[in-house]
C-alpha cells in the first residue's frame, strides 16, 4: 500500500492508454510522455504499459507500508527518500515506513514513478488511466491509499545510460487542411518560434496568432498531436486527453516522439515546428 501524504499539484495514475473507443467519444488518455514512462517501467521489470504515477510540475509526498522496488524518470523533481536525495533512472529499494518526497521540477514538466508490479486500481474500458467522468478519480488527493499489484522480485535492472533531455523542436507532418493556408502563413509556421500558453492533458495553447482567413470545417476526427487553427488565429495542439472530433482546421500533426517532447515543455517556454518531408 502507498499512502498519499501530500498529493502535489496534479498527480494521476496512467498506463498505456484506453484504446479502441474513440468511435464512441472516449479519449485514449495514457502517459503524456511515453518514452519516460516506458523507461520507468523497464527499470523495475514491468510491462512497458503498466500503470504508474504521472506527476506534473510539483510532486507529491508518498508513504510506503511495505518493501518495494521503484524508479523515477522524466523531469528532475529533486526526489528525496527520508530527506536524502536519490538517483533518477535507477532502481531504488524502499522499505516499510519510508517516505518519498518529489519537489518542484528543476527541468521538464512531468516525471514518472513506477512501482514493480504496477498499481492495483480499477480498469475501465481496458485501462487504469485517470480521466474525468470515466475513472472514479481524476487526480490523487490527500489520504488516498493505492494498492500495489504484487511485491517485486529480487531481479534488479541497471538503466543508468538513459538521460533526460528537453527537445523544443516539434517534428510535424502536414495536416488535412494544411494546403488551405496562405503561403505567408506556411512560412510563418516554420520560421517563427511559438510560446506555450495555458496547457493541460487535453491541449496546449500557443500565445502567438497565425492570422489567416481559413474557415472552420465540418466536425472531423482529431488525434493527440493534431494542431488546430481557429478562425481567430489561435493555435491549439491536442494531447492525450483530447476530444475525438473537432471543427477547427487541422493544419499540422505532431510526430509520436514530438508529442512526448511537448509534454515536458512548460508555460512561457518556446517551441519551433519542423516539417517532416
Amino acid at each position: 500500500m502507498i499512502k498519499v501524504i501530500q498529493p502535489g499539484l496534479f498527480t494521476t495514475i496512467q498506463d498505456g492508454g484506453r484504446h479502441g473507443y474513440r468511435n464512441i467519444g472516449i479519449p485514449s488518455s495514457g502517459f503524456m510522455d511515453q518514452e519516460s514512462a516506458w523507461a520507468a517501467n523497464k527499470i523495475v521489470n514491468n510491462n512497458k504499459d503498466e500503470s504508474l504515477f504521472e506527476i506534473t510540475l510539483t510532486g507529491p509526498t508518498l508513504g510506503f507500508n511495505g518493501n518495494y522496488l521503484i524508479s523515477i524518470t522524466g523531469g528532475d523533481f529533486n526526489p528525496l527518500i527520508n530527506e536524502f536525495p536519490v538517483d533518477m533512472y535507477q532502481p531504488i529499494k524502499v522499505e516499510l515506513g519510508d517516505t518519498l518526497k518529489l519537489n518542484n521540477t528543476k527541468n521538464g514538466a512531468r516525471c514518472y514513478l513506477a512501482i514493480s508490479g504496477g498499481l492495483n486500481v480499477k480498469s475501465i474500458f481496458g485501462s487504469k488511466s485517470f480521466y474525468n467522468n470515466i475513472s472514479d478519480s481524476y487526480y490523487l488527493k490527500k489520504g488516498d491509499k493505492i494498492k500495489v499489484s504484487k511485491k517485486f522480485k529480487n531481479k534488479i535492472l541497471k538503466w543508468d545510460r538513459l538521460r533526460f533531455n528537453i527537445n523544443r523542436s516539434m517534428k510535424v507532418f502536414k495536416g488535412p487542411e494544411f494546403d488551405l493556408l496562405s503561403t505567408n502563413s506556411k512560412n510563418k509556421l516554420f520560421k517563427n518560434e511559438f510560446t506555450i500558453s495555458t496547457n493541460n492533458r487535453m491541449a496546449y495553447n500557443l500565445k502567438e496568432n497565425l492570422n489567416d482567413e481559413i474557415k472552420s470545417i465540418i466536425s472531423s476526427p482529431v488525434l493527440p498531436g493534431s494542431v488546430q487553427l481557429t478562425p481567430s488565429g489561435k493555435m491549439i495542439i491536442l494531447h492525450r486527453d483530447c476530444q475525438t472530433t473537432g471543427g477547427y482546421s487541422r493544419i499540422l500533426q505532431l510526430s509520436i516522439s514530438s508529442l512526448n517532447h511537448l509534454s515536458q515543455i512548460k508555460s512561457n517556454e518556446k517551441i519551433k515546428f519542423s516539417l517532416i518531408n
